[in-house]
């Protein structure tokens, strides 16, 4: 299995990052991609791709939450971050109008400038959208063509912004959200509709711990190990085995992200 996205910088790894590492490759997974959400993020998290080269793969990008705080010079940073052979996309990088801890003005803006950066270097991009889906995919629509791959990371909409997505060429990053019987049951109904060849699966940990987790942990944080509880959610939904939803996706990720 593939954990596309996982923030490892994240200060609640800090004490035992080594183990959650050994622990998710017990469990089946053999490659991560440590998510960039700032210039700072994206740096720490390209930093730790180095202890493990085969396994730990980074992204370069700045999150919408963070737009308002970008230096001048925020695109040449990441443009020197993406030419390291671990970073694989420019990302997270999107729009949040769901909080707005970044102006919507500068979220555009910084967005804009990282579509049209992943263009420019042929690079995936790794996108974050909440309650911004028709801006998110307004800006992108032009860039179809133009960079190699968009996945919608952490994706948690309904069937139709998913079909969206699909007709749009996206791949779709299903977490632990799908475990969930309260907040999840769109992206449960959607899932169905969502083919094999557009599927990856991520945990985003320490966020989104799967509910399905039995016993459930008495640790809040949700670690990579935790994946194969996404395997199952879709398996059952889709009604498939276990089996294909990890070669599918393991596939589909090896491809998109040259791993």
């Amino acid at each position: 299995m593939i954990d596309i996205g996982v923030n490892l910088t994240s200060a609640r790894f800090d004490k035992d990052r080594a183990q959650v590492l050994e622990d998710s490759l017990a469990q089946g997974v053999t490659q991560l991609l440590i998510t960039g959400t700032s210039v700072e993020e994206s740096q720490q998290a390209l930093q730790l791709t180095h202890s493990q080269p085969e396994i730990l793969f980074s992204t370069a990008g700045v999150h919408p939450h963070y737009a308002d705080q970008v230096s001048a010079d925020y695109l040449s940073q990441i443009t020197r971050l993406a030419n390291h052979q671990q970073v694989k996309a420019i990302g997270e990088c999107g729009l949040d109008f769901n909080r707005n801890f970044s102006t919507p003005e500068n979220q555009i803006r910084v967005f804009n400038e990282q579509v049209e950066l992943a263009a420019k270097l042929a690079m995936p991009l790794f996108l974050h959208q909440r309650d911004a889906f028709d801006a998110w995919i307004k800006i992108l629509a032009p860039y179809l063509t133009k960079v190699p791959a968009m996945v919608s990371h952490c994706f948690t909409g309904n069937k139709s912004e998913l079909l969206r997505c699909v007709d749009a060429g996206m791949y779709i990053g299903i977490t632990g959200w799908v475990c969930d019987e309260r907040r999840g049951a769109e992206l449960q109904e959607a899932v169905k509709y969502l083919p094999l060849d557009r599927l990856m699966i991520e945990t985003d940990a320490p966020y989104l711990t799967p509910r399905t987790i039995r016993p459930r942990p008495k640790s809040s944080r949700n670690e990579p190990k935790y994946l194969p509880y996404v395997v199952q959610a879709i398996a059952e939904i889709k009604q498939i085995t276990e089996q294909e939803v990890i070669e599918t996706s393991t596939n589909n990720a090896k491809r998109v992200f040259n791993l």
